[in-house]
């Protein structure tokens, strides 16, 4: 330590045993100040020095914990192992009073203090010197009444439980409230990326109009595969669970679900809304062919399932979660595999971008402890307190019908060879007020003697689109029912 810092230390080891002269019976090199280069010397033994030099005690913080599984461990090894190291950063100590988890035999890759492990909850409903209570249980009926009691027995929240939120946030919000206590929930839109907070404090300044995210990396992993290595569907989604990308059970992340979960939450948060989970249009990766995948990187797109939130000058907002078609060299267009990433346009900041894993144990770990520790420094209460969502009522006719959105799309349909295609489909999408923007044939022969012809429009409305849908699947010159997949134009923010 240097010569400020070991005069800090000196003038609290006086106060705290009232030893006159204590310098003198130190070691020759403590009474000259010198450094000693001792590896972490005092980041568990020693109090923390402030900007002056003078020491503080740290804040000792109790954290209980609901949820032993793979994040909640996650949880435990951070707050068990980098304890020291989060400390000297920021002051605060965080110990685990309580980890409740049905079970309490399976070993974990963490040791917890004796005594800590229970599967009584009460235990840490009770326990007054615990004020933070993590909940890390999952789902929407066991997970919203162990919040409810967290936050009624006088503890702060944090969890990662974007499902809950999503549909009754509102009311946990309330009951918060009402309590003089805070929910922070960082880890529940984008794992370890801290999308949360740059919304609520570092744009706050801004008034957001879009956002366009990738925030399932199961799907994101899916995609990549199927574009980079021409697989099918089923072989890349089996590749995803063999490497633990896809649950065995992938069906929230596959149907858009999980997606929708988190957009609700983002565009809360960001447009001031009472957001519900009806207010979203959600399409899923189900039937996707990589044909079109590859047809569209031939038209220089590239598909990802995006999370869109926009709001116009009127105040309304669209709100979707669909297979998207998006420009190669776009930003996002650039993020493979299981990684995570979210476009936001401010008003004053124009574009940003939050980029990184947007699951797994130590990531969302990461965005956890954050939350810990942010509650446990007071910032989380005060930026809580003063969270503003205009009431559903207010919110409801704002909330724009998937019908009345515009957009570009790409459709595929299978063509018989016959003379008069080109004008028919022409006809049938002239008489819907749609304009043809590119066309793109392949020689070769499909089902039924048909060849795949490759249609982009120009932005036209979603109920146009599908009466031209039913138009096609209704011809005698086109087999099967047509594809079709939005195209997004994500702004471009460039130097000029």
């Amino acid at each position: 330590m240097d010569k400020l810092l070991l005069n800090g230390y000196l003038r609290h080891l006086k106060r705290q045993i009232g030893t006159p002269g204590l310098e003198t019976r130190l070691c020759p090199v403590a009474r000259e100040g010198l450094a000693t280069p001792v590896a972490d010397a005092g980041r568990s033994s020693l109090p923390r020095a402030d900007d002056t030099g003078d020491f503080v005690e740290e804040k000792r913080v109790r954290v209980g914990l609901v949820g032993f599984g793979t994040v909640g461990t996650g949880v435990a090894k951070l707050i068990c192992e980098e304890g020291n190291a989060i400390a000297a950063k920021t002051g605060v100590r965080l110990e685990l009073g309580r980890v409740v988890d049905l079970d309490t035999t399976t070993p974990r890759p963490v040791t917890l203090p004796d005594g800590v492990l229970t599967d009584d909850l009460n235990t840490l409903l009770n326990d007054v010197s615990v004020n933070i209570g993590v909940e890390l249980v999952g789902g929407t009926t066991t997970a919203k009444e162990i919040q409810l009691q967290m936050l009624r027995s006088g503890k702060h929240v944090v969890t990662a439980n974007k499902a809950l939120l999503a549909e009754h946030g509102a009311e946990l919000y309330h009951v918060a409230w009402e309590n003089d206590r805070c929910i922070a929930f960082e880890a529940s839109c984008a794992g370890g990326i801290p999308i949360v907070t740059a919304i609520r404090t570092g744009l706050a300044a801004n008034n957001i109009t879009a956002m366009y995210g990738i925030v399932n990396g199961t799907c994101n992993y899916i995609l990549s595969s199927m574009s980079a290595k021409d697989e099918e569907f089923a072989v890349a989604l089996a590749e995803a669970q063999e490497r633990g990308f896809a649950e065995a059970d992938p069906t929230l992340d596959i149907n858009g679900g999980d997606s929708a979960h988190k957009l609700a939450i983002l565009a809360s948060i960001a447009f001031g809304y009472e957001i519900s989970l009806e207010d979203i249009f959600v399409q899923g990766l189900e039937g996707l062919a990589r044909d079109d995948i590859r047809y569209g990187r031939e038209m220089g797109y590239c598909l990802k399932l995006l999370a869109i939130g926009l709001k116009g000058t009127d105040g309304k907002v669209s709100l979707r979660v669909h297979p998207s078609f998006i420009a190669a060299d776009c930003s996002l267009a650039r993020v493979d595999g299981s990684f995570n990433a979210i476009s936001i346009f401010g008003s004053a900041v124009g574009e940003t971008l939050y980029y990184g894993r947007g699951a797994g144990m130590m990531p969302t770990a990461s965005a956890v402890v954050a939350d810990i520790l942010d509650v446990a420094l007071g910032n989380s209460k005060t930026t809580f307190s003063h969270l503003r969502l205009r009431p559903r009522a207010e919110v409801a006719p704002l909330i724009e019908n998937i019908d009345d959105s515009v957009s570009r799309f790409y459709i595929r349909v299978m063509a018989k060879d016959e003379p008069g295609v080109v004008a028919c489909y022409g006809k049938i999408l002239g008489d819907h007020r749609i304009s043809i923007s590119g066309a793109l044939q392949h020689e070769g022969r499909g089902p039924d003697n048909t060849v795949p012809v490759v249609i982009t429009t120009h932005q036209t409305q979603e109920r146009n689109m599908a009466a031209a849908l039913a138009d096609l699947a209704n011809s005698d010159l086109f087999g099967g029912q047509p594809v079709c997949i939005r195209i997004v134009d994500i702004p471009e923010d460039r130097d000029t």
